[in-house]
């Protein structure tokens, strides 16, 4: 079986005309797909307390595609859905990565926590929110502009990158 899919033939575009990708969001049983999709730059909202009925509104008021682990769920009418059938996370992350295709902006681009684009950020900046040892061995720093976390590669991330290519 493939999984139950419903209306994903379209996708957002921004103001310049490119693919801004489908917005997803995941209901209360897919919060580690959730983290993961972010962390491949897919625009994902999770809401850990929505309910049925508010994951079909927010769906449909955001125009986001539905992933979910109830097959009911999925078949609702007036929603795009993706009924995720396994409850491994590689498989659950091919299975959307099949049936939408890559992430528009590529890995590691949104926060995992607020799921807002990363923005670069001077590393002058960061002098006192980071390790010493970290503002010593990097260059490169993004900031979420919602929570104001600030994210650098390191070993964690270089484990994560060969999970994100080996799919």
């Amino acid at each position: 079986m493939t999984g139950h899919t419903t209306g994903l033939d379209d996708t957002r575009r921004t103001p310049d005309g490119q693919s801004d990708g489908p917005r997803l969001i995941a209901d209360v049983m897919l919060g580690r797909l959730a983290k993961w999709l972010r962390l491949l730059g897919y625009d994902t909202r999770y809401d850990n307390a929505a309910d049925d009925a508010r994951l079909l509104r927010l769906a449909q008021a955001e125009d986001r595609v539905l992933l979910t682990r109830d097959r009911a769920l999925s078949r609702q009418r007036g929603v795009r859905a993706i009924w995720i059938e396994s409850q491994d996370l590689r498989a659950q992350l091919r299975q959307v990565q099949a049936a939408i295709g890559p992430p528009p902006d590529g890995s590691l681009t949104r926060c995992a926590v607020c799921n807002v684009r990363l923005q670069p950020i001077d590393k002058a900046d960061v002098e006192t929110r980071v390790p010493p040892y970290v503002l010593q061995t990097r260059d490169a720093f993004q900031r979420c502009p919602e929570c104001d976390r600030i994210y650098w590669a390191a070993t964690h991330v270089e484990r994560m990158q060969e999970v994100l290519n080996a799919l």
